[in-house]
């Protein structure tokens, strides 16, 4: 666990009017992504919308994907919430549905201290007994896990990675420097610094284009572990040419149509208030598909 490519999977959402969860369309995406070559499955991530979910839709999918999944990749959940009482309940949940890790975001809206940060992860990992990855986004969150605090809670026994989407690469190497010597595994969360933090050590990313294009980032990570790094800095660039469009749109929009148009499976709109691409927009992802796909 904790290597290679992850994909935080998109919830994919029918065009009605309840908005509704799209299990087949989730069993086809997820078909698609471990023949590809993926390491683990991750439901209830930023791309999966998570924050737009209510409680009972997260842990039905959660547990649509883990039986779905049946033990052929990882399957790691996400179940942060503001509150430390919902985190635990969310997490205590997901355990008992199989999932094999959790991924816990910090709280967002407030902004813990550290002291309070701290106590929040100890609490919801002394709730259940499997790994525990912390997520760090702090353009989502408003807040950033110090390395300070990563070093304090190397210490707790299911807590074993964390996650960055910072973006910041001397804030992920102060990831990896705070996790030498201990069990911590550290996540690159974006997919624009992949290579450039497995040469620092990071062990895995978990990357949201790997919706779309799964061999390239399943691809980058082989050439770089086979030694091939000129085929890895290559595929590395590949991914400019998706993460170009994906501005076009509010998350995770544009990444969900691509998805759709590229025949994976019917994945739907993201839910509103974010709206689907124009015909002005849609026209530059098919540009973009043409790039990958001919």
């Amino acid at each position: 666990m904790f290597e290679g490519i992850i994909t935080p999977i998109v919830t994919p959402i029918k065009r009605d009017t309840a908005e509704s969860l799209n299990l087949a369309a989730m069993e086809q995406l997820v078909n698609h992504l471990i023949k590809k070559g993926v390491s683990g499955i991750f439901p209830l991530g930023s791309n999966g919308e998570f924050h737009v979910l209510d409680n009972q839709e997260k842990m039905a999918f959660a547990k649509a994907v883990i039986d779905h999944v049946n033990g052929r990749v990882p399957v790691y959940v996400g179940t942060g919430a503001c509150s430390t009482k919902e985190t635990i309940q969310l997490s205590k949940q997901a355990e008992s549905l199989g999932a094999d890790a959790l991924s816990v975001i910090t709280p967002y809206f407030l902004r813990p201290t550290d002291e309070e940060l701290i106590q929040h992860y100890i609490q919801v990992a002394e709730s259940v007994k499997i790994p525990i990855i912390l997520y760090n986004i702090p353009k989502a969150t408003g807040m950033n896990i110090s390395a300070s605090v990563l070093k304090t809670l190397t210490k707790v026994e299911n807590i074993c990675g964390i996650k960055d989407s910072s973006g910041d690469l001397a804030n992920l190497k102060s990831y990896i420097e705070a996790a030498e010597g201990t069990k911590i595994k550290v996540l690159v969360g974006s997919d624009s610094k992949i290579l450039a933090g497995y040469q620092m050590g990071a062990t895995g990313a978990i990357a949201g284009t790997s919706n779309l294009i799964t061999e390239t980032l399943v691809g980058l990570d082989r050439a770089y572990r086979a030694g091939n790094l000129e085929e890895a800095q290559k595929l590395q660039q590949d991914i400019e040419e998706l993460r170009n469009v994906l501005p076009m749109g509010t998350v995770p929009s544009i990444l969900k149509q691509a998805v759709e148009m590229a025949g994976i499976a019917e994945v739907g709109p993201a839910r509103k208030p974010v709206q689907e691409p124009n015909t002005q927009v849609e026209s530059k992802v098919k540009k973009m598909l043409a790039y990958y796909y001919l």
